[in-house]
């Protein structure tokens, strides 16, 4: 018997050996992976230098209010645009480009005009024809007729085409809308690109879409502050009622845990009957249908899954998966019966600890609000960031002049030099960017911003995580409740935790930021290759995605149960981790999270019926999801979810 434990620990790492003199968190601790927080630092310092930098250069109003591509503001009064609101963009397909996102700008000559486009014109059908004169309101400032045709669309005078549009938000957008479940602007399903072919109209959405992203997320905001400044005060009733409910939930829990769990257990199996049923009605039904006696392989890799339920041998998979997950969980409750008992027990203890150390229930409160600024410096340096691009124009000439592709500045450039040696040149809009080092450097800004966001936020997570760890361990280590239970037990690890752990906390909240910062460049490039027509690239990216996921919520579970041993036992973050997968696959049933199968939505589903009924009258139907509190609830499991693991972690675990 003796051996056969060896062997087992073999495998899963030595546990730890029972000490009656060990009295809870150890107080005489040093510093742990200060090289991290050296990093960490640093990178704060470098953070605040690139905000410091993206205000000086960034200006927040061209997200709200329009600007031309010289970057004058449309509709404001004092300037030579007072009397022109809207903004006219000469090809909004080009919006469909992904960057519109990071740049908040189209790479197309944007200008203020009085109203938006309300017809279909080509420049090359209006530029000889009584239209001339409403055509020519939507050319650059200033244009006169004396170019050809081919001149004119080349130095970007004058848009291709003109499309009936609507003004939103002081942008003119295409006036789409759909005519029997087709895509039309005004009578049209295709329109004339203005260079002699017809293009559909799906590619104008695509462009309006991406324009109209910005606009549609500060609307958006708009609407949820007008939503809070009227039902403000039903919300803090909703609030409060459901932070009553959770408590009264966190009481009852160390009577009903019991009940509780084997009510969840038994409506997991009947779930998983009525899928055995479901699929076999299904399967039933198929028979003798055309085609649905075609088996998986014959059929092979298909990208609409719907396609598969239409297969009598799919519905067949899943009765047989569903049917030996059916048998392995009656398996594991025949067999483990007295470690689903002793996972009760642990919650009914974590619900008692959470009595002792009442104000663990407002530590969440703190991670919220330092989330908060984290969220806010972030978006604000986001959008400095993204307005810093200027118009930059370049020199365009037939390519005789040795000027051409040289930057100008359209203000001056009748009068200077380079048009003086080069008449038949011009001085036309070429992108948004910029030719300085910061300019070059901006993409690389964001996704540091990005990065620094995800570093930071996992590490105020991490903070809270050892706070109520070490907390909930004084508790535990309390021999004689709550005699022996420190004066301020939450606050004495806190203090701890910044003291000592800053750098292991910095460690963990690092290599989540990492896994994360890499799923959304994932997503990004994903946005990009939804084009390609190239089914390996889509399946290689789906795959990657989903391993990534998978990865980082192993990594967020890993380093939860890590923390807790820093708390304890101010061990390194890589020591740390190491002892708590081991003691993790030493005690895999007794942690309730085997139990608990998504408690979050069963959560949700009670504690958002209260400010719901509250609010009804109140919200509209667009809206009726924000003023929603689960997430008080989900604090108190935050909490309650850090003391099962430390129950683990004490002597005696075996």
């Amino acid at each position: 018997m003796g051996s056969e434990r060896q062997h087992y620990y073999g495998k899963h790492g030595t546990p730890q050996k029972y000490d009656p003199t060990f009295k809870g968190p150890i107080y005489h601790r040093g510093c742990t992976d200060i090289i991290c927080c050296v990093f960490l630092l640093l990178a704060i310092v470098g953070y605040v230098a690139v905000g410091i930098i993206a205000w000086t250069h960034g200006d927040p109003r061209k997200v709200i209010y329009p600007t031309d591509s010289r970057g004058e503001f449309c509709g404001q009064k004092g300037t030579k645009n007072a009397n022109k609101p809207y903004l006219f963009y000469f090809n909004i397909v080009k919006c469909a480009s992904p960057l519109v996102l990071l740049e908040f700008q189209c790479p197309t000559p944007q200008i203020c005009v009085e109203k938006c486009p309300d017809r279909y014109l080509t420049y090359l059908n209006a530029h000889k024809s009584q239209d001339f004169q409403y055509y020519k309101q939507f050319c650059v400032p200033g244009f006169q007729n004396t170019k050809g045709v081919a001149e004119v669309l080349r130095d970007g005078d004058c848009p291709a085409v003109l499309i009936p549009s609507k003004p939103l938000a002081q942008r003119c957008f295409p006036a789409i809308h759909a005519h029997k479940g087709v895509l039309m602007v005004g009578n049209e399903t295709t329109y004339e690109d203005g260079h002699g072919s017809r293009k559909n109209i799906t590619e104008l959405v695509e462009g309006a879409k991406k324009a109209n992203g910005v606009l549609e997320a500060r609307q958006l905001a708009m609407r949820i502050f007008e939503d809070y400044t009227v039902s403000w005060y039903w919300i803090v009733i909703g609030l409060v009622i459901a932070m009553l409910m959770s408590l009264l939930f966190i009481v009852l829990l160390r009577f009903l845990a019991g009940i509780m769990v084997w009510v969840m257990i038994i409506m997991v199996i009947l779930v998983l009957g009525y899928g055995i049923f479901h699929c076999y009605m299904e399967y039933v039904r198929l028979r003798g249908e055309a085609g649905s006696d075609i088996s998986l392989v014959d059929l092979g890799f298909q990208t609409d899954l719907r396609v598969y339920l239409h297969l009598r041998q799919t519905w067949m998979a899943f009765m047989i998966i569903l049917s030996i997950l059916e048998a392995i969980i009656i398996l594991l409750l025949i067999f483990l019966r007295k470690r689903i008992l002793i996972a009760i027990a642990l919650i009914k203890e974590a619900s008692r600890a959470v009595g002792y150390v009442m104000c663990s229930l407002l530590y969440p409160l703190v991670t919220f609000f330092l989330l908060c600024l984290c969220i806010a410096y972030w978006a604000s340096t986001a959008v400095f960031l993204s307005t810093s691009n200027e118009a930059i124009y370049k020199i365009f000439d037939g390519g005789t002049c040795q000027f051409a592709g040289k930057t100008c500045n359209p203000e001056t450039f009748a009068s200077s030099n380079e048009s003086r040696l080069c008449p038949g040149a011009h001085c036309q809009f070429a992108f948004y960017g910029g030719e300085s080092g910061y300019h070059r450097a901006l993409l690389g800004l964001q996704i540091f911003n990005a990065f620094m966001f995800f570093w930071l936020a996992n590490f105020v997570l991490a903070l809270g995580q050892v706070t109520l760890a070490g907390a909930f361990a004084s508790y535990y280590w309390a021999l004689h409740k709550p005699d022996d239970l420190p004066a301020f037990p939450l606050f004495s690890a806190f203090g701890r935790a910044l003291r000592y752990h800053t750098g292991s906390l910095a460690f963990g909240a690092l290599i989540l930021a990492i896994v994360q910062i890499i799923r959304v460049m994932l997503e990004y490039l994903d946005q990009r290759l939804k084009a390609a027509e190239n089914k390996f690239a889509k399946f290689l990216m789906t795959c990657l995605k989903c391993c990534f996921w998978c990865l980082e919520k192993f990594i967020r579970f890993l380093n939860r149960n890590a923390y807790i041993m820093i708390a304890i036992y101010g061990t390194n973050f890589c020591t740390s981790a190491r002892n708590a997968f081991f003691l993790l696959m030493r005690n895999i049933i007794r942690d309730p999270g085997f139990l608990f199968l998504h408690p979050p939505d069963q959560d949700r589903a009670g504690h958002s019926a209260t400010p719901q009924l509250l609010l009804g009258p109140y919200t509209d139907g667009d809206h009726r999801l924000l003023p929603d509190c689960p997430w008080l609830l989900q604090c108190l499991r935050h909490v309650c979810g850090h003391v099962v693991p430390l129950l683990l972690g004490g002597p005696g675990e075996e």
